[in-house]
């Protein structure tokens, strides 16, 4: 799928909490972080995505995720059973705090069709977005369906998040 452009401010806030609010807060953080300072940092938000994406129960054998806080870049790879897991892999990742971009190494074991991506802009609905891409909005519930699990309620959409449309 090649590399995805996120919104960086938008998503699930991963990042800050447990060790690596830890971190954030030591003394030694005021300073300018040693490059071995900065690998931690960088392993612990990539575990922390990685964990993310195991609670939504996307399964992907040998899944390997890595963040670069410089370029706020996810890179993650592995083969997803199918292509809409893969995409929802790839949103995970990307619709995180602090990721700017997400660069597709995985391969999937069934290929597919690619679904669409479209980053949420203020006053969206899911009716909208169905009437956008499909013509009418009573397929709502198929984007609904194709953003499961990360989507939890058909209202719950927010300006920046990007979401799969599926091909009808």
């Amino acid at each position: 799928m090649g590399m995805f452009k996120f919104i960086k401010e938008a998503g699930e806030k991963l990042f800050g909490i447990g060790k690596a609010k830890a971190a954030e807060s030591s003394p030694a953080a005021a300073a300018a972080p040693t490059p071995d300072q900065v690998a931690e940092l960088n392993r612990t938000a990539a575990e922390a995505i990685a964990r993310y994406i195991e609670t939504m129960k996307l399964e992907v054998e040998g899944l390997s995720v890595q963040y670069d806080g410089a370029t706020e870049t996810v890179t993650v790879a592995g083969i997803a059973a199918d292509q809409p897991t893969r995409e929802k892999v790839v949103l995970c990742c990307g619709n995180v705090a602090s990721v700017a971009q997400v660069n597709d190494l995985m391969t999937v074991a069934t290929p597919e069709p690619e679904s669409q991506m479209y980053t949420v802009v203020r006053g969206d609905n899911l009716s909208k977005i169905s009437k956008q891409f499909y013509g009418t909005p009573n397929k709502y519930m198929l984007i609904f369906e194709a953003n499961k699990p990360m989507l939890n309620h058909p209202d719950k959409i927010y300006p920046g998040q990007v979401l799969r449309i599926p091909p009808q």
